[in-house]
């Protein structure tokens, strides 16, 4: 047994105040919920025609009120003969208005009439800064920002959360998201805006990844999947308690400071010690015995445990703590630049990576499908966020069941599948096959996506693995904004988008089954602890027994599983 296992053993093991420290790391995933949740409702596009311009009319017809005016003026498009959203017509010189028709279509001059409330605001980024026709392309950069900011934000800050800390970052990660997101509500210009997404979703991503690592190292193997998958069920709560926080609001400025409000309230109470210590499996890991000493000795002491003393079988937590110091090397920080020198590590990350941004990017594909079906803002909203949730669950269910490999193997099959069926069937399938089969592939694409961060978190060693999570996330975050970027072009490489993302969930699959299990064991602390974790056979034979087809013979031979 690891020295450091050892010593978290001696220290009460998964006791009370681990547990207690674990399920309050829930209720912060409500209020990230709530901010990565807004995004849809900021960008909610409501129906909007062109305001009548009288000035364009002929002199017989600029007396016309109402409706009258409104047919006058606008074009009438499709069987619904619904007003054009970004035309006025255009008539020919002064006639008899008995004669008066137009020749042609021009472009909105007075602004638009926005069918309001949308999503629930009255006043939304949208409607403020006139956000359609010729600068409809401005939305979709704007989701584009927001996602580059979680982008950076799992790289940079999941770097930092190795070299500082796991506390130390996510206070900081709260406060910057505090005051960005309330400056967020006071902005005075889309630029300004656009500017403060992209901080404060780097901000938010910094506060979301150290939590879910500093949960991870808290819990021993049996209770890691359930306190995880439990965290992404609160989130998903947040998710969908913000349209009914939108509809109190009616104003996206206010919506966003409540949702900064909510964030100030994290900092107030998880910003002391007591809520959020630092990890001390980190603090082992990287050589920092002394503070480890402060919070092993406290975890003891509240979990009931005698410090000091111990059963006669075991070792104290003072003896573990003295033995540990008396060959410990000076603290030690590493670079994620590190994993390159790996045999096997890198080629773990890699695969998660790929895989996560496979399930990242092919959602779009699903999401489309399911416009046409539904019109409102509510309904696919609800579906996607109970989908998400329903993801959740099914990992809770089959994970430690049938373990991680197989499950994502599974996840990535599926996804797949559905992906070329719509892809190759989809004007031929019944409309209810269609929906059937986006709603398959949206649950198996969150599942994809859950599974490899979760994966990713226990193949990587505690002194990178901040660094080593933020980029299979931030791999997530870049196949998402492979949607927006493709709007900014009117839709049209939606279908090419498909067509990859589909070729490359085949891929994932094969790729999948290069990865080891990580279901039942501790987590590895340092860079050799994680390559020793070796690929097991996948339906049958002993979980420790070592696979290593891309490795020589003779370094198969040097290397000893990790236990």
């Amino acid at each position: 047994m690891d020295p450091e296992v050892r010593v978290l053993r001696a220290a009460g093991g998964f006791g009370r105040a681990r547990r207690l420290l674990a399920v309050a790391s829930w209720l912060p995933c409500v209020a990230l919920g709530l901010a990565l949740g807004s995004e849809p409702l900021l960008t909610a596009l409501p129906a909007h025609h062109c305001r009548p311009d009288p000035a364009l009319l002929p002199p017989a017809l600029r007396a016309l009120r109402g409706p009258a005016l409104l047919d006058a003026s606008v074009p009438r498009l499709g069987p619904a003969r619904s007003p054009s959203p970004c035309l006025l017509l255009r008539y020919p010189e002064p006639e008899p208005a008995l004669r008066a028709r137009p020749n042609g279509t021009g472009p909105c001059t007075r602004g638009w009439h926005y069918v309001l409330p949308a999503a629930g605001l009255l006043r939304s980024p949208v409607t403020q800064w006139n956000l359609v026709c010729e600068d409809g392309w401005k939305v979709p950069l704007e989701q584009t920002s927001h996602l580059l900011g979680w982008l950076l934000g799992c790289v940079i800050l999941g770097m930092g959360c190795d070299r500082f800390g796991r506390r130390a970052v996510f206070v900081a990660s709260l406060v910057l998201a505090t005051g960005l997101g309330a400056g967020e509500a006071l902005a005075a210009s889309f630029p300004a805006l656009l500017a403060l997404r992209l901080l404060h979703g780097g901000a938010l991503a910094g506060a979301s990844l150290t939590l879910y690592v500093a949960r991870l190292e808290l819990c021993d193997p049996p209770h890691r999947l359930v306190f995880s998958m439990g965290a992404g069920l609160f989130s998903g709560v947040g998710t969908l308690l913000l349209p009914g926080l939108a509809l109190l609001a009616q104003d996206w400025r206010l919506l966003q400071g409540l949702s900064t409000l909510a964030t100030g309230l994290l900092l107030l109470f998880w910003g002391y010690p007591a809520l959020f210590p630092e990890s001390p499996c980190w603090l082992l890991a990287t050589g920092q015995l002394a503070r480890a000493r402060k919070i092993l000795w406290h975890l003891a002491e509240a979990s009931g445990v005698d410090p000091e003393n111990s059963p006669e079988e075991e070792s104290s937590l003072a003896t573990e703590l003295d033995i540990l110091s008396a060959g410990s090397p000076p603290p030690q920080h590493h670079c994620i630049l590190e994993l390159l020198h790996t045999h096997v590590t890198w080629r773990n990350g890699l695969i998660l990576g790929f895989s996560s941004l496979v399930g990242g990017g092919i959602r779009a594909s699903f999401l489309r499908r399911l416009s046409p079906h539904e019109a409102v803002f509510y309904g696919p909203y609800f579906l996607v966020a109970t989908l998400e949730m329903a993801a959740t669950i099914f990992l809770l269910l089959t994970v430690d069941r049938w373990g991680r490999r197989l499950t994502l193997l599974l996840g990535t099959l599926l996804m797949g599948l559905a992906s070329l069926l719509l892809l190759a069937g989809a004007q031929f399938l019944p409309g209810w096959t269609v929906l059937s089969l986006s709603v398959l592939g949206l649950v198996a694409s969150q599942a994809v996506s859950t599974l490899s961060s979760l994966f990713a978190a226990e193949i990587f060693p505690t002194v990178i693995r901040g660094a080593g999570l933020g980029l299979v996330l931030g791999a997530g975050f870049l196949g998402q904004a492979a949607a927006p970027l493709a709007n900014m072009h009117g839709r049209r490489g939606f279908f090419l988008q498909h067509v990859v993302f589909a070729s490359f969930a085949i891929l994932a699959l094969l790729c999948v089954l290069l990865l080891p299990e990580s279901r039942g064991r501790g987590l590895p602390h340092s860079l050799q602890d994680a390559d020793r974790l070796r690929r097991s056979p996948l339906l049958r034979g002993h979980p420790r027994q070592d696979h290593l087809p891309l490795l020589p013979p003779s370094h198969c031979r040097t290397q000893t599983q990790l236990v």
